[in-house]
């Protein structure tokens, strides 16, 4: 796979556009930033009603509607949320947009399934920063960078790719990598790793671990310290050694657990279920309820956080938080 980096970068390309970011999130703050500080015009687009253009403003950026921001921008950057990139785009975006313009994405989601059909005029793009915006704003100001995907949809203009780098360099991804992907590739990758790996399997196995613990008697400050502080060690390893040198750095007892443990947990019955969320995935099964529960409210995510903010783990953290200050 060929990785590029600044070198492979023109930055004259972007800092030649007029780029309207759509959103003032995680994301839409810290890519805004990083351009702006790359020498590159940048625009923030947020609803009228919005708490954050008051942030946005403070900080120095223009701030408009996002139909506004669109009649004057040559990039416009979906950097709000997925299930609202339909809503805005056809009713903001797409009618003002003017012909020959570029769209980019983080996500390949609303391309994937359809959420977004764009002109053909249009340059389209996939610009992913591997991180949360917190730590692409901070490694960009550490003079490092996030490890960024980039893929093109459509190539109007015949540069589209070397827009996408050239944007990508600007974040600061050209300064340790910006890797060759797709929409689709992105966007399935993506949606599975969040509910089969990361942000489904790993805080389930903490609660469970602890429950189990706190069940059989232990008390709940062990289960606590045994099951969910020791993640960040376990992640920094990883992050510094990679998984085979992690079990090098850990101890024989530990390593030998693993060896027990592992087998027992990721089953086959458990590869089963991950290839059947990834074909979920691939079906469009998981868009269809994402778009259905926000229609509806999102009452399904807002049990969810009820649920997290009750379940007694969380006590016990904010006792030990209070206990280290």
């Amino acid at each position: 796979m060929k990785v590029y980096r600044d070198e492979d970068c023109d930055l004259s390309i972007v800092r030649a556009k007029r780029v309207a970011i759509i959103g003032y999130g995680n994301q839409g703050r810290a890519q805004a930033l990083n351009l702006r500080d790359s020498g590159v015009s940048v625009a923030v687009a947020l609803p009228a009603d919005s708490a954050s253009r008051a942030r946005a403003m403070g900080e120095g950026f223009p701030v408009a509607t996002a139909a506004e921001a669109a009649t004057k921008a040559d990039l416009v950057v979906m950097l709000a949320a997925d299930e609202d990139h339909s809503r805005i785009f056809a009713v903001e975006v797409a009618p003002n947009l003017r012909e020959g313009a570029a769209l980019s994405f983080a996500h390949g989601l609303s391309i994937r399934f359809g959420l977004i059909e764009p002109r053909p005029d249009l340059d389209i793009m996939l610009v992913a920063p591997k991180g949360p915006g917190t730590a692409l704003r901070t490694d960009f100001l550490n003079g490092s960078g996030l490890i960024s995907l980039f893929a093109v949809h459509q190539d109007a203009s015949g540069g589209a790719q070397a827009l996408a780098l050239s944007y990508a360099a600007a974040i600061g991804s050209g300064r340790v990598g910006i890797l060759p992907t797709s929409f689709i590739e992105e966007c399935e990758a993506d949606l599975f790793n969040e509910q089969a790996v990361l942000w489904g399997a790993i805080p389930a196995l903490i609660h469970a671990g602890f429950e189990t613990l706190v069940e059989a008697g232990f008390s709940p400050e062990i289960a606590y310290f045994e099951c969910q502080t020791e993640l960040k060690l376990l992640a920094d390893l990883i992050d510094a050694r990679g998984i085979a040198g992690m079990k090098e750095a850990i101890s024989n007892t530990a390593e030998f657990g693993a060896l027990e443990g592992e087998p027992r947990i990721v089953t086959e019955e458990t590869r089963a279920e991950m290839r059947r969320i990834l074909a979920e995935v691939r079906a469009g099964g998981f868009t269809r309820k994402l778009i259905a529960d926000a229609e509806a409210g999102y009452p399904r995510l807002r049990a969810s956080r009820v649920q997290a903010a009750a379940h007694p783990i969380e006590e016990i953290r904010r006792k030990i938080v209070h206990l280290k200050e």
